[in-house]
């Protein structure tokens, strides 16, 4: 409550001795500083400064890394044999993708949004010429340990690619000393995540990413909203079967909306942060996949096909699109409209169009 107290001081004065005699009432008010004035003024906060969310570009979601808005990604050649697993910094990557190699066999490629901050990642294999195709797409810097030595290093040369050797790099590269003698030398090799930067800096790399190939041609809801379609259909498990022996299962937890991943029917472990790899989006892209000289493969990328989505227990049909080398493969919905996802991370299973895709 405001309380005031005003002292007001009123003084007749007569004028006489005058021809006219005249009555004037002048009102004066005591001087400030005797006055008492007591004011509370209305409380009021400061206005708060809107806090600025960042967000991962390859997750839709939220606390990323300020520094890292606008740099490029990082594609990591990961052994999937089952000889070398455990792998591990494969939990903390987020996209992965797998692509049949030869022999039955597939392995991945984990995408890093944030260059400075990727864990160390065992084992990094040798590259497969469709691999640095998809890197390319995201504009992402490509790490590897060794390439074939007929399409893959040329498609190296020809692209121009800026590319990581752990072959022929001093530093980044090195020998995990636990799994020496205990693993086969193939089986050993890791890249040590926090010397990136340096090595950046050591070649010469951009680190801007090109504005096209932001977010890899993904694009994630609102925060709060959930991806929904009419027509899709249930899917608690879903399984690619790239060959007899190498195929992968994925489970839905409803209490987690995460698709667990197993790997030839045994949960994917990462062998560092000892949890099994989970994703919200989780994708199989079909297309042509043969044999190239009867042990390679040729991997058809550039062009157009259909496929499968699942997140939230549920799964779609999509169409994808990669229009050239350089471009990010982009997703559809049966309607053509460009796809959204959840937000989270998402699994990429490229698997031939002759091989078994199985949900229920």
């Amino acid at each position: 409550m405001n309380k005031r107290i005003f002292s007001v001081v009123m003084s007749a004065l007569m004028l006489a001795n005058m021809t006219a005699c005249k009555e004037k009432k002048e009102e004066k008010a005591e001087p400030q500083s005797s006055a008492v004035v007591e004011t509370t003024a209305p409380t009021t906060e400061a206005p708060t400064e809107p806090v600025e969310e960042y967000i991962n570009p390859l997750t839709g979601e939220t606390g990323y890394n300020a520094d890292a808005i606008g740099k490029r990604p990082v594609a990591v050649m990961v052994n999937n044999l089952k000889a070398a697993l455990p792998q591990y910094g494969i939990t903390e990557a987020d996209i992965i993708y797998e692509v049949p190699v030869e022999g039955g066999i597939t392995r991945l490629m984990a995408v890093y949004a944030d260059y400075t901050n990727v864990p160390d990642v065992c084992s990094v294999r040798s590259c497969r010429y469709y691999y640095p195709i998809i890197a390319l797409g995201l504009d992402a810097v490509y790490c590897h340990w060794g390439a074939d030595q007929t399409i893959a290093l040329e498609t190296l040369k020809r692209t121009g690619i800026d590319h990581l050797d752990g072959g022929s790099e001093t530093g980044l590269f090195y020998r995990d000393e636990n799994r020496v003698g205990k693993y086969d030398s193939e089986h050993t090799g890791y890249m040590k995540g926090s010397e990136l930067p340096q090595t950046f800096e050591k070649h010469g790399f951009r680190t801007d990413i090109n504005s096209d190939n932001t977010g890899g041609g993904l694009n994630f809801i609102s925060e709060g909203e959930t991806v929904s379609d009419e027509n899709a259909l249930s899917c608690s498990e879903l399984t690619m079967k790239f060959s007899d022996t190498y195929f992968s299962t994925f489970e839905y937890n409803e209490a987690e909306k995460v698709y667990y991943k197993k790997h030839s029917g045994n949960p994917h472990m990462d062998g560092v942060t000892n949890e099994q790899l989970s994703f919200e989006n989780v994708f199989a892209i079909q297309t042509s996949i043969k044999s190239r000289d009867g042990y390679l493969m040729d991997v058809q990328l550039v062009g157009k096909g259909t496929g499968y989505y699942a997140t939230n227990g549920k799964i779609q049909m999509i169409e994808w699109v990669k229009a050239s080398e350089d471009s990010p493969i982009r997703i559809y919905n049966q309607n053509g409209e460009p796809l959204e996802l959840n937000i989270g991370e998402s699994y990429f299973g490229i698997i031939g169009t002759d091989k078994t895709i199985s949900f229920s």
